[in-house]
């Protein structure tokens, strides 16, 4: 799931993200890492000391199907005085062969709204698409047999050149039309460490850049298929074929497979046209073209589907506009086509999920999980759900 550096094994290294910008300038800040606490939002990672390991009981992603143990360490937001739009950090590790470290960074937007997770590579500082004064750091660690180690983690952030981008803000967020399969692996371990339970509502895509941490839904999508049903599901898992195929974003950001098209999977090129051979990163044979993995109950529940198929999907993250989350005793909410709990059924909300608020309107009172309302949101054309159970919308206007 992380950028590989090929080390030898027991051979103490230091790797350092950032290299393009090597001294520290007038203004920039500077912090070292808390690698000594583990908390809720970390999974697969012990911390001894300070020093950073992967546990023995560390997930290999559902999705990936690949014998990569992985864990992450999600550090506390770090506030700064000014804007900032890049973050460089170096990391004290031991990398066996084998093994991979990588550093992840992200800055808040407001309204519990985040950019996408950009690694800060060796050569490179991780560079976000716009300045913000809140940014967040997540170590990603895998391994096949001996973990790697991190002892130490020094950041520096400041402000670099903006990269000219040629992503078009929609306020639904970027929409592909994208073939997706059903996960399944009941009982499996998610890539953020959830495990899969029967008729499940999330799904996977092959990058962790828009990986939600577990009882989260930073990162969802919706996913709309030809019948018309919708799901609105978070992002929990990375898959399928690969996993540093950001394809949503344009081709001079992606992490892999630059020469392809944006919103196009490398596992479709590969499979439709032979690219990379026919094969995913791993090497191994395409067998079809899945961009995304779909958990059973958005597959069966939520879109009606029987078998794997073509669907939209819409990046809820790349979006803009008021957003909230979803909030239920667990159950998937329902999406109505109307204002009012008698009206059909045409699609579900999972628990967690991030929706996009075109407007809002007046309609049946219901009581939920954030009070009392006769507020309902229209989330897309059609589509409507209760206030009662949405939290942080902030900014709607009436339909």
């Amino acid at each position: 799931m992380t950028r590989r550096y090929l080390l030898p094994l027991a051979v103490a290294t230091v790797l350092t993200a950032g290299l393009a910008a090597p001294a520290a300038a007038a203004g920039d800040v500077e912090w070292q890492a808390d690698l000594s606490t583990v908390n809720a939002d970390d999974n697969g990672v012990t911390s001894d000391n300070g020093t950073v390991r992967l546990d023995r009981a560390a997930p290999t992603p559902a999705s990936a199907r690949v014998a990569v143990r992985t864990g992450f360490l999600q550090l506390d937001p770090h506030v700064l005085d000014t804007p900032v739009n890049a973050v460089a950090a170096t990391v004290k590790s031991n990398v066996p062969a084998g093994a991979e470290v990588a550093v992840d960074v992200r800055g808040a937007l407001g309204d519990d709204q985040w950019t996408e997770w950009v690694e800060a590579r060796p050569e490179a500082p991780a560079v976000l698409p716009t300045a913000v004064t809140t940014v967040q750091v997540r170590l990603a660690l895998t391994a096949e047999k001996t973990t790697p180690e991190v002892s130490q983690v020094d950041l520096r952030a400041f402000t670099a050149a903006a990269k000219t981008s040629d992503v078009v803000a929609q306020a639904a967020g970027l929409s592909y039309r994208i073939f997706a399969t059903r996960e399944g692996l009941v009982g499996g371990t998610t890539a953020n460490g959830h495990v899969i339970t029967s008729r499940d509502h999330f799904v996977a895509l092959p990058s962790r850049r828009g990986l939600s941490a577990k009882a989260t839904g930073t990162y969802s999508v919706r996913v709309c298929a030809s019948n018309g049903r919708c799901e609105w599901a978070p992002v929990w898992d990375v898959g399928p074929w690969n996993t540093k195929d950001d394809y949503w974003n344009p081709s001079s950001t992606r992490e892999m497979w630059k020469n392809l098209p944006q919103g196009k999977p490398e596992a479709q090129a590969a499979y439709e046209d032979g690219y990379n051979g026919g094969k995913d990163q791993f090497g191994r044979t395409v067998a079809n073209p899945a961009g995304i993995d779909l958990a059973d109950g958005t597959f069966w529940d939520g879109l009606k589907l029987t078998n794997n198929a073509w669907v939209t999907v819409t990046y809820s993250w790349t979006g803009s506009g008021p957003a909230g989350f979803v909030r239920t005793a667990g159950d998937p909410l329902n999406v109505r086509s109307g204002t009012t709990s008698t009206a059909s059924q045409v699609g579900l909300a999972a628990n967690y999920a991030q929706v996009r608020v075109e407007c809002q309107l007046t309609g049946q009172s219901v009581t939920g999980s954030q009070g009392t309302s006769n507020i309902w949101f229209r989330i897309a054309p059609g589509k409507y759900i209760a206030r009662a159970y949405v939290s942080g919308v902030s900014g709607a206007t009436a339909c």
